[in-house]
């Protein structure tokens, strides 16, 4: 067995010192695997402090972080973050999610140093939207995922983009880690209040945002009803409205509240629909489906979860393309600039839409990935995250021309 370097001896040791804390009642017991050199370590994190010991005890683990001695010791140095790591297929992570991802952000770095990201609660009014921050660059960006789905769907397009931004995953309220009240809507007004209550909470002022599927909409809603803390709109596939809607009658009679009842959609039927969401399986890590349908069997186990999804979903249906109010008039009137991003083999919001969308919002700019399925940062991240960079870059250079010309 491989001998324990004194660096990586030394990362484990200091943790208790590196300890930021925890909220009152926190409990929670990590085992950190490095594989290339046999070894396990537990660590316990509570409100009184850090416990380390170095093999598993038989204390279930909530978290279970799989890496080598190497990329361990660069994130005890603050050299690369988890999400990074996990961009890079250099660590991986089972159990709830949040506290997986919210461990970096409990210990100081060398020096003092801040950590590279932290999972936090934003308080919005009576919610709580579980937020993931990471970059350190002046101009902000939000991220908002799809139905059914969490921030863990942007992960390498936070990695990606933090090295220039700071970049905020945030969870619906509903989804992933936010609170999942019983008596909200839980449709694009009220997801997009929520989005900019979390922004006052952070101290945004404004921002680029990208959404995916139904975190697209919600990005449509905060273009057009504040466009004044909008940068620039990043749309992969928006849930923009359907114009044929042939269920119409069932969904409308349909009641989300049954969904409060016990149930599960068992786990092979979860992993069929992950898998439909690509056009080609083999460029999706293995490793990245796991984590997604693991997550999304275990919050689905609560009713108010079950209650969101459905009432989320039938809400996205049921709006008006049409009419006074109705989707595609109003978005003739959106102002920030935008870009969207269709799928060419996208089962859910087929590239058709893009001609009802040139039609309404002719200046937008339009772009087709070929071989693509509904989640294009997922299934081509490279691709996806060069459109965001390139897109924001230029809007980011002509406002400061812009202000440059006005001073």
């Amino acid at each position: 067995m491989p001998t324990l370097s004194k660096e990586v001896q030394e990362a484990f040791r200091t943790l208790p010192t590196r300890y930021l804390g925890a909220e009152p009642g926190f409990d929670a017991t990590y085992h950190v695997r490095l594989g290339d050199v046999g070894h396990t370590w537990e660590i316990r994190l509570t409100t009184h402090g850090a416990r380390v010991r170095m093999g598993a005890t038989r204390r279930r683990p909530d978290v279970t972080i799989g890496t080598d001695a190497t990329t361990w010791c660069r994130l005890r140095r603050g050299e690369v973050s988890g999400i990074e790591a996990f961009s890079q297929r250099l660590l991986y992570a089972r159990g709830e999610l949040d506290l997986a991802l919210a461990f970096e952000g409990m210990f100081r770095l060398p020096d003092g140093r801040p950590p590279l990201l932290r999972i936090r609660d934003v308080p919005v009014g009576r919610l709580r939207v579980s937020t993931l921050t990471m970059g350190e660059g002046p101009d902000d960006v939000l991220l908002l995922h799809g139905l059914g789905g969490a921030k863990s769907s942007f992960f390498d397009t936070a990695a990606a983009l933090s090295r220039r931004y700071r970049v905020h995953a945030l969870d619906f309220p509903g989804f992933g880690g936010s609170s999942k009240p019983p008596l909200v809507p839980y449709d694009v007004p009220f997801f997009a209040r929520t989005v900019i209550g979390a922004m006052d909470a952070l101290g945004i002022d404004r921002a680029h945002v990208v959404g995916n599927s139904m975190g697209g909409r919600v990005a449509l809603e905060l273009g057009l009803e504040h466009p004044e803390r909008v940068g620039g709109l990043a749309l992969l596939c928006p849930a923009t409205a359907f114009l044929r809607r042939d269920w119409l009658p069932v969904v409308r009679v349909l009641r989300p509240e049954l969904g409060m009842l016990p149930h599960s959609l068992g786990r092979s039927r979860i992993e069929a629909q992950f898998w439909s969401l690509f056009a080609d399986r083999d460029l999706v890590d293995p490793t990245v489906a796991d984590i997604a349908v693991d997550e999304f069997e275990r919050i689905y186990r609560s009713a108010g979860a079950r209650l969101a999804f459905l009432t989320a979903a039938r809400n996205v249906y049921l709006e008006k393309p049409f009419g006074k109010g109705g989707f595609y008039p109003r978005l003739a009137g959106l102002q920030p600039p935008a870009m969207f991003v269709w799928s060419s083999h996208d089962q859910l919001i087929p590239p058709a839409f893009q001609r009802h969308v040139e039609r309404w919002l002719p200046s937008a700019e339009q772009i087709l990935l070929d071989g693509c399925g509904h989640v294009p940062q997922v299934e081509r991240p490279e691709r996806t995250n060069g459109l965001l960079e390139r897109f924001f870059a230029r809007l980011d250079a002509l406002g400061r021309r812009r202000g440059l010309e006005a001073a």
